[in-house]
């Protein structure tokens, strides 16, 4: 797997609007919900107040990615209209742009109706897809004539039946086809700055994503840039015996082997302790 990852050469930069993001080092998303129901309560934030001091804590702490999510994909979440999720985005863009008008933004969104409201309002973002298009088939024409960034995601079915959608005739075969298809179809809609998130928690069970975290260098074969987001997620406290609120340290544990194993961007609720993850893994590239 060494000579493969040497062979293949990832892309190292993201137009974002003009500006290029470098990943030659490993960047971390720090993540804002405006839901009242994500999996993560400290995760929540749904007043002016509450919304400046986590983009302002954001900042301070390193990270170089605000994720605005309006909808909540955990298992079971209620379902939220477009509208709605629009509302919500438009409440907290403002916000955030005042407290940090030169942070990244990204949307957390599978519908093309808000990625052509929020941009007509607000200008530039990248797309955080968690279905990569299969829950709203204009989403990769409006991301290509946008030209947006786009995250695709691997999730089969949506929020509310992926924890039944674990069944694949080969696991690792079956996502990597999955993303080729899905970057056939990005490319030829146009999309040019396209990030891979294995789905870390989405349409998989324990042993599935431990596998997925174990041959996530594999990814290289597309040389493009992945996120990873296992943030508190069920595969840590569960395994542990814990709650999402006592997951921290085996979230940082989980970061530091992805980044291992070649995450380029980490989305977390912990920006501190995820930057503190790239710091010591830049220190180990370069002895």
């Amino acid at each position: 797997m060494e000579q493969l990852s040497s062979f293949f050469q990832k892309k190292k930069t993201i137009n974002y609007s003009g500006r290029l993001i470098d990943l030659s080092k490993s960047l971390i998303m720090g993540i804002i919900n405006v839901t009242p129901d994500s999996f993560y309560p400290d995760s929540r934030y749904q007043d002016e107040e509450k919304i400046a001091n986590r983009t302002q804590q954001i900042i301070k702490e390193g990270g170089s990615i605000i994720d605005l999510g309006a909808y909540s994909s955990r298992p079971h979440a209620a379902d939220v209209s477009a509208e709605e999720e629009i509302e919500r985005l438009r409440f907290a863009l403002p916000i955030i742009k005042k407290c940090a008008p030169e942070i990244i933004l990204s949307i957390d969104t599978f519908r093309a109706e808000v990625v052509e409201a929020i941009y007509d309002e607000f200008g530039t973002f990248i797309i955080n897809d968690i279905s990569a298009g299969g829950l709203d088939d204009r989403m990769f024409g409006v991301a290509g004539r946008l030209g947006l960034p786009y995250i695709a995601m691997h999730m089969k079915g949506s929020p509310q039946s992926m924890i039944h959608e674990t069944q694949y005739d080969d696991f690792f075969r079956d996502i990597t086809a999955y993303f080729a298809d899905k970057l056939k179809r990005l490319i030829d809609a146009g999309v040019h700055d396209i990030i891979l998130d294995p789905g870390y928690g989405f349409s998989k069970n324990m042993e599935q994503n431990y596998e997925l975290l174990k041959r996530m260098n594999e990814l290289v074969i597309f040389e493009l840039p992945i996120l990873v987001g296992v943030s508190r997620k069920r595969m840590i406290y569960h395994l542990l015996g814990l709650t999402a609120d006592e997951a921290l340290n085996g979230t940082t544990v989980i970061n530091t082997i992805a980044l291992q194993k070649g995450a380029d961007i980490l989305r977390v609720h912990d920006v501190k302790q995820a930057v503190e993850c790239v710091k010591i893994i830049e220190k180990l590239k370069s002895v």
